[in-house]
């Protein structure tokens, strides 16, 4: 049976929604009531489990930096946190991002805001990369950002299970249904609606609804850029042996990383003429043939005899302001929190969020990191912050 009411209302279960009750319930003790509102908990077609499940610091943002480096932390210690059997198959294979003589200066740039960061990416001329890579086509490549440690993948199932178990056993709430509506008065959230005719009064609610997170903030009366946006991801086999693969980057932002004996890619999609992608799972085969094969195959020899095994389709919780999360309070509606837009890394960022989220509903403010840069201000005052490493 739902619950008739809850301090806080999370709707979304998937890894942002699961980290900040997590966070809250777990980690920080919170000793109010959380419920988890999530209408899948299949997670068949959730961002969480569609995407690449990968890590890394290489961005040009400082804040996405740390927040990646709060979920390294996390992934190298969850045993720590969520007992000894604790384990996501983190493969620590590094990232590595070319850029032409085109791009050399911001590739560079970005390298050494990294490196501020305490990141341990290294700055490659093309003799380095041929020599650390010799399957890899330097020919029309200036220089490679190369992530040798702290980059990587790992399961994504694996991850959510830890974070919905841990919060579950602290007291959070999980309800199989979809909010329908949010009732609000005199600036403040009060109740969610959920499709199956039930309604949970709140004390607050957290927008951690992926790719419709634009649509939960709209029954509020609030607006907020995010969309979903479709991914089509590639899964190949090449038969000539790609030794230490690190998940690469070709110059026009394909990319492709090993996953056990194959290799999946993608990464062609043409953001200024997307649409909307609601509902639509059906894999994009023509990127493959036109865009992605060729761009890697020029990248990487070997790879021009790969072989298609099967692909899938995913959504990213897009953000048409600047592709950067939308992290807190709406200031008009305090109550109403938002974890949104993340753009392909929120899986990745998902502890630093979860545990932003819970430290403003806990503490009123941000506490381990600062990431008052992705408040909803910027919406409002359309002061987009770009991160010009978006994969």
């Amino acid at each position: 049976m739902n619950p008739s009411s809850s301090d806080i209302v999370i709707v979304g279960g998937a890894a942002i929604g699961s980290a900040t009750a997590y966070f809250l319930k777990a980690a920080l003790g919170y000793a109010g009531t959380v419920t988890v509102v999530e209408r899948d908990p299949t997670y068949a077609l959730s961002s969480t489990t569609l995407s690449a499940a990968s890590i890394r610091q290489q961005f040009s943002t400082p804040e996405n930096i740390r927040m990646s480096l709060f979920g390294l932390e996390m992934l190298r210690n969850l045993k720590d946190r969520f007992g000894p059997a604790a384990d996501i198959g983190f493969h620590e294979g590094g990232y590595l991002l070319l850029a032409t003589q085109a791009g050399r200066a911001i590739l560079e740039q970005n390298w050494q805001v990294q490196k501020a960061e305490g990141t341990e990416i290294e700055l490659l001329d093309p003799e380095a990369l041929g020599k650390e890579f010799p399957w890899l086509s330097v020919e029309s490549i200036a220089a490679g950002a190369y992530g040798r440690r702290g980059e990587g993948w790992f399961d994504a199932h694996s991850l959510l299970d830890l974070l919905r178990k841990a919060a579950r056993e602290a007291g959070a709430v999980y309800v199989k249904d979809e909010v329908v509506g949010i009732e609000h008065d005199g600036g403040r959230v009060e109740a969610v609606r959920l499709k199956s005719g039930g309604r949970i009064a709140c004390g607050a609610l957290v927008d951690a609804a992926g790719p419709q997170g634009g649509d939960v903030a709209a029954m509020a009366g609030l607006v907020l850029p995010v969309e979903p946006r479709k991914r089509s991801v590639f899964v190949v086999r090449c038969k000539t042996p790609l030794p230490r693969m690190p998940l690469l980057v070709e110059p026009g932002g394909i990319y492709i990383r090993p996953e056990g004996e194959v290799y999946i890619c993608g990464g062609a999609e043409d953001e200024r003429g997307e649409q909307r992608a609601d509902g639509d799972f059906e894999v994009n085969y023509s990127l493959f043939e036109e865009a992605v094969w060729p761009a890697l195959a020029t990248q990487v020899p070997a790879l021009e005899e790969l072989k298609l095994v099967r692909a899938w389709a995913g959504h990213y919780e897009y953000n048409t302001l600047d592709q950067n999360a939308v992290i807190g309070p709406h200031p008009a509606m305090p109550n109403f929190y938002f974890a949104n837009g993340f753009s392909g890394h929120g899986l990745q960022q998902s502890p630093a969020a979860g545990r932003a989220i819970a430290e403003l509903i806990t503490a009123g403010r941000f506490q381990t990191l600062d990431l008052s840069v992705f408040g909803y201000q910027r919406v409002i005052d359309n002061k987009p912050v770009f991160e010009l490493n978006v994969i």
